[in-house]
């Protein structure tokens, strides 16, 4: 799998949620587009910085290059420089694999694009012209007044690629409704795509749900069939059954997510999947009630909180990963009323901190406890950056980025999940519990159940006298999958339904 992205970032790492929705990490600590990690939730396998092309990658390469010397003097333009940058990386992804799937992000005219386009119309002509097929996604209008469906936005995409010399093999039409077969003739006869090849991409009770409603249209076979590969019936049956578990669970829980961008979901789109795939493995739906980081720092939040648990609305709370300090006492607020009021809890990345920070605070008493992110002349700095990130200027120098080893403690809670002793989970943060403070805070009944393998760095921290209380330093929501659930939502769902 390859995701060509046009923009001029290097990568996704320092682009904002609100722009781009989440940034998605691989084990390699690579900070990509979030469509990776669909990519990933679908294939099972595990990408890599180079699945994911940008233009900022190409530029800085090439540019590279030239202060080297690399080019011998030769003008340095477009083409053929940067295509053939384009086709290198590609061949050295698709080269490994038996079949390689490229996605061009944005639209067919997007100026940025141009070099991509042209990029992927030089490898059918020049590298692989018998086995490489061009497919097209593109929007069916419809118009809910007058009810007509207008297939003039496929047209003119169609027209517009011929124009750079790529005839599309497959046209997915993005639609709202079905497609009648004089649509499909029009869009075939006018686009000059063979009848079959005109497949519906209908909008589907679930992602997950797409793989088999192109199977109802032989895609399968056709992709096969024009790669000319051995035809081979899809095996689906699990699938379908795990699907069905997402479209008709059986019971309905809510958990609460207390979000710094809960206004803008994509920034949290891993973590939605997840909590899904833990819902379907438990046949549940789960409701989720989205609130806004600042309404948990206005007066009487408790008696909201109260209210929601009356209502049945507050069978679970997940706080997912941020940067900075934007509402962060209102979320370590959150934090003490979860673990007084013994509601089942999952902390990720910074809010394993701030449950260390509140734990500080409330039990271990140590007066304005506080991460040095948030505070910088805190008494008791009980979150701190290690010693060796302190020299280090660039911000995305600071990260531990990608996937580490942590080592669990066999009576845990985390070890009763993973069923593992060592395991390994993907980082993205900047910020360390403090060394200095493990002892108080383990001689105050927090348990640290999970450790780097040389001992310094928390991983995983629990309560044992609480019906589930975990906080991960890890993003665990970027490895889950449908058919394997990650075990900490999958134990929240469970907790919540015992």
């Amino acid at each position: 799998m390859i995701k060509m992205d046009p923009y001029l970032q290097v990568d996704a790492g320092t682009m904002s949620p609100y722009e781009h929705g989440e940034v998605f990490v691989t084990d390699d600590g690579a900070e990509t587009d979030l469509d990776m990690g669909h990519y990933e939730r679908f294939t099972d396998e595990s990408l890599h910085w180079d699945n994911n092309i940008t233009t900022g990658k190409l530029y800085w390469n090439i540019i590279t290059k030239e202060r080297r010397w690399d080019f011998l003097g030769q003008t340095v333009q477009v083409i053929p420089h940067v295509t053939n940058e384009i086709k290198n990386r590609i061949r050295n992804i698709a080269e490994k694999a038996d079949i390689c799937i490229i996605e061009i992000g944005g639209t067919v005219w997007d100026i940025e694009a141009a070099p991509f386009l042209e990029a992927i119309r030089q490898i059918k002509e020049d590298i692989w012209r018998e086995n490489t097929l061009y497919m097209h996604v593109a929007p069916l209008l419809y118009l809910k007044v007058s009810g007509e469906v207008k297939t003039k936005p496929i047209q003119h995409s169609i027209r517009d690629l011929r124009s750079v010399g790529i005839h599309a093999d497959i046209v997915i039409c993005r639609t709202e409704v079905e497609m009648s077969d004089d649509i499909k003739d029009k869009i075939s006869r006018l686009g000059g795509i063979e009848r079959n090849c005109v497949i519906q991409a209908i909008d589907a009770r679930s992602i997950y749900e797409v793989p088999l409603l192109f199977e109802e249209q032989n895609l399968n076979e056709i992709l096969q069939k024009k790669l000319h590969l051995k035809v081979r019936k899809a095996k689906l049956k699990d699938w379908a059954s795990r699907v069905e578990k997402v479209i008709n669970p059986k019971k309905e829980i809510t958990i609460w997510i207390a979000g710094k961008y809960a206004e803008f979901q994509d920034a949290y789109m891993s973590l939605m999947e997840s909590i899904l795939h833990a819902g379907a493995n438990n046949s549940v739906k789960v409701n989720l009630n989205w609130i806004q980081s600042d309404d948990l720092e206005k007066e009487g939040f408790e008696k909201t909180l109260d209210k929601m648990k009356k209502e049945g609305k507050l069978d679970g709370v997940i706080i997912p990963g941020g940067f900075g300090s934007r509402w962060v006492n209102g979320k370590i607020n959150v934090i003490q009323y979860i673990r007084e009021n013994n509601i089942p809890f999952l902390g990720i990345c910074l809010w394993l901190q701030s449950a260390v920070i509140e734990f500080a605070r409330n039990v271990c008493n140590l007066e304005k406890a506080d991460s040095t992110e948030f505070n910088k002349v805190t008494p008791h700095p009980v979150v701190d950056f290690i010693p060796d990130q302190r020299d280090v200027t660039e911000k995305w120098g600071t990260m531990r980025l990608g996937a580490y080893d942590a080592i669990l403690e066999k009576w845990s809670l985390a070890h009763k999940l993973y069923k593992n002793t060592t395991i390994s989970e993907r980082h993205r943060h900047r910020y360390e519990v403090n060394p200095k403070y493990h002892d108080i805070l383990r001689e105050n009944w927090l348990t640290i159940s999970g450790l780097s393998p040389d001992g310094r760095l928390v991983e995983f921290v629990e309560l044992k006298d609480h019906k589930y209380f975990i906080a991960t330093q890890a993003h665990p929501e970027f490895k889950s999958r449908l058919d394997k659930p990650h075990p900490l939502f999958d134990g929240l769902v469970k907790a919540i339904l015992k």
